[in-house]
């Protein structure tokens, strides 16, 4: 018979992968509490970061229809929630960054809309630029797009105009 608090554990961790953008697995072994403490920090107020067992994390994707993670889920793992409406690229870099300060934090793996992501998926997620970024090079482009088609658009009436002018000046003289 299963203990009420680790069916509400379940719960909770299926609760939260069912409400996720991206699901990143990492691997804790070694960090402080404040390193811990710090790592949430980074990860922003939206992203829930939670050590869970393995054997409730498995059970709780498998409730939540994330399949495929039961080989990653093995050893100390912590997990990252990325909420639908967040930014998977600004969380995989922010554990990415940590990462590489923090030898003992370890990316295993992550789930992102039905596709698994492998260590070098994970880390090639953090090496594109954030969202925000990303809308304003593309808003950068557009207006650019726009401004030179403006410029062709008068450059081409102000040159009958010029060549008009010409003629006329031609015929006068």
């Amino acid at each position: 018979m299963a203990r009420p608090d680790k069916v509400t554990d379940v719960q909770s961790l299926a609760a939260s992968a069912k409400d996720s953008a991206a699901v990143i697995l990492t691997e804790y072994r070694g960090l402080t509490v404040k390193q811990m403490k710090e790592l949430r920090t980074s990860l922003g107020t939206d992203v829930r970061y939670s050590v869970a067992k393995n054997k409730l994390a498995k059970l709780a994707m498998k409730e939540a229809g994330l399949e495929g993670l039961d080989e990653y889920l093995v050893g100390p793992t912590a997990i990252a929630f990325v909420p639908a409406d967040g930014d998977v690229v600004s969380v995989a870099k922010a554990l990415d960054t940590f990462a590489k300060e923090n030898k003992a934090l370890v990316l295993k793996a992550g789930i992102m809309d039905g596709e698994i992501l492998d260590t070098d998926a994970v880390k090639k997620l953090a090496s594109l630029e954030s969202r925000e970024v990303l809308l304003a090079k593309s808003a950068g482009l557009l207006k650019a797009l726009q401004t030179r088609a403006a410029g062709l658009f008068q450059a081409s009436a102000s040159k009958t105009v010029r060549t008009i002018d010409a003629y006329r000046e031609k015929l006068a003289a």
